[in-house]
């Protein structure tokens, strides 16, 4: 796991967590109440893995069966990061039943989408672990899952591209269109942009790439480039503006990943991991 994987606050997740339980619950957990009789009855089980994968989101899991009944136990028995096999343990739990069959939906769901998300992330870094560059996301999330699967993005070992559009200035191509260009594109972003905010400009030719060089790009994406184009347009600007960060992105896969890295470039961001994740299957099994 990243050491900068950061769980976000509940202050911001307790919120969409409770959403999510009534989507579920509607007007009533009907199976569990009925079968629940006694009040308080209390159950004992544990979360196993079903198949191999980088396990994440057990700390979402346990809020939301927190948030159903406080006196319910989660025990992780493995990190977040950790990578698992077919049979693992993952978790231990107990507490009250009702609550336990009500959250036990909503809870894996969350885990084995982020879990899917952080196994497919995991792929693409190892491919290029002992290169310089880092791997990112991108913004393709599901929505309202932004923050949760940027997360599961970081435990896989990813490096956070923008979070929303308020975190950086990108200049992209319909950006350019709009304004006539990418010179007068960085003009005119740079005139109302608020300190310390980075331009990003994306670029398709080797062009493009000297006009955002000339006008001062702090950031610039290759995007969409022959593993040709980007070797030239990465010694291009490492000649002319070496302190500038260069991006590769644009039909990046397991196979392709190793040659985009050693073209040199600084960051190579791919919205696959999220948006082509399987989910990993988990399950809870109670006694």
């Amino acid at each position: 796991m990243s050491n900068w994987a950061i769980l976000p606050s509940w202050i911001l997740l307790d919120e969409p967590l409770r959403g999510w339980l009534r989507e579920d619950i509607g007007r009533g957990d009907r199976s569990s109440a009925a079968l629940c009789v006694e009040q308080d009855t209390w159950a004992k089980g544990h979360w196993v893995a079903k198949e191999a994968g980088v396990i994440a989101g057990l700390p979402v899991a346990e809020r939301v069966f927190y948030l159903l009944d406080s006196r319910v136990r989660f025990e992780q028995q493995v990190e977040e990061g950790s990578q698992v096999t077919s049979g693992t343990v993952i978790a231990l739990i107990e507490g009250p039943l009702d609550a336990l069959l009500t959250g036990e939906r909503v809870a894996l769901n969350l885990a084995m989408r982020l879990s899917g998300v952080a196994s497919l992330t995991r792929q693409y870094v190892e491919k290029i672990i002992d290169l310089p560059s880092q791997f990112v996301d991108t913004r393709k999330t599901t929505p309202g899952l932004r923050l949760l699967e940027k997360y599961a993005s970081r435990v896989g070992g990813a490096t956070n591209h923008r979070m929303g559009l308020d975190d950086g200035v990108m200049i992209k191509d319909n950006h350019s269109l709009a304004a006539g260009g990418i010179a007068a594109a960085i003009a005119q972003v740079r005139r109302v942009m608020p300190y310390p905010l980075t331009i990003e400009v994306e670029t398709e030719d080797l062009a493009q790439v000297e006009a955002a060089i000339a006008h001062g790009a702090d950031i610039i994406m290759l995007d969409n480039m022959s593993l040709d184009q980007m070797h030239e347009a990465v010694q291009l600007i490492r000649a002319q503006r070496p302190e500038v960060k260069i991006e590769a992105s644009g039909n990046v896969t397991l196979e392709t990943i190793r040659a985009v890295a050693q073209t040199g470039v600084d960051y190579i961001s791919s919205s696959a991991p999220i948006t082509r994740a399987a989910w990993l299957d988990l399950s809870m099994r109670l006694r």
